[in-house]
């Protein structure tokens, strides 16, 4: 969800007027998602390398997570939304861990749509804690070398219990994975846009999606000849 700050300096405001916005517009397009029939959405908030920007807008943007977990988490649970966060959460603020357990616990049986939202996530810290988590129970005798396979692997990331993204949207004219599901986007197709996050709407969405149903997903299979 790139932009944001360069959608409030443009405007002359400060950068955490381009998070609140930002909020706003992944609150409606979680509204679209459900509206349209989309199953799950997964949303990149802050990655292991934003702890780097200004103390003053990473102590924001953790205020901003807890404060929309408090005001929303009623709402979506009524609408049906069930909220996972992925990441290392050991790291955050502990009233932040506190509201994130409070969401997840509530909303777990919900079904309208799955929404998981990336803080303090990193793909490659992801990848290399199962690879030790694996590496353990081979140690301790509780797994064979021989057995390791993908299928064991995806077992220990965040995201065992969600299915590959289809799609991945990227705003801002940025062109990068970003240490972003690295393992998970093996066959997701990807779609790049120069909208700022803020301005990212429904009809912007609408013509992601569209650009989505035209693409020939073969996941690495050639489709059979059909003879006349």
């Amino acid at each position: 969800m790139d932009g944001n700050g360069r959608w409030a300096t443009s405007r002359g405001l400060p950068r955490i007027a381009g998070h609140r916005q930002g909020a706003r517009t992944l609150k409606e397009l979680l509204r679209c998602c459900k509206d349209w029939g989309i199953k799950a959405l997964t949303a990149y908030a802050f990655s292991t390398e934003n702890w780097q920007r200004p103390i003053e807008e990473v102590d924001f943007l953790m205020l901003l997570f807890e404060r929309l977990l408090r005001r929303e988490l009623s709402q979506m649970h009524r609408e049906g939304v069930r909220i996972s966060f992925i990441g290392d959460l050991t790291a955050l603020p502990k009233s932040l861990q506190t509201e994130m357990e409070r969401s997840m616990t509530e909303t777990l049986n919900n079904q309208a749509i799955h929404f998981t939202v990336a803080v303090n996530y990193g793909s490659r810290n992801e990848i290399t804690r199962a690879c030790r988590q694996v590496a353990e129970l081979v140690q301790q005798g509780k797994l064979s070398a021989d057995a390791v396979n993908e299928g064991i692997v995806e077992q220990h990331l965040y995201t065992t219990d969600t299915q590959p993204p289809d799609l991945l949207i990227r705003t801002s004219g940025e062109m990068r994975l970003s240490n972003f599901l690295l393992w998970q986007m093996a066959y997701t197709e990807m779609y790049f846009t120069d909208i700022l996050w803020p301005d990212f709407d429904r009809e912007a969405f609408h013509q992601a999606l569209l650009s989505y149903q035209k693409r020939d997903r073969r996941f690495g299979q050639v489709k059979a000849l059909i003879s006349a």
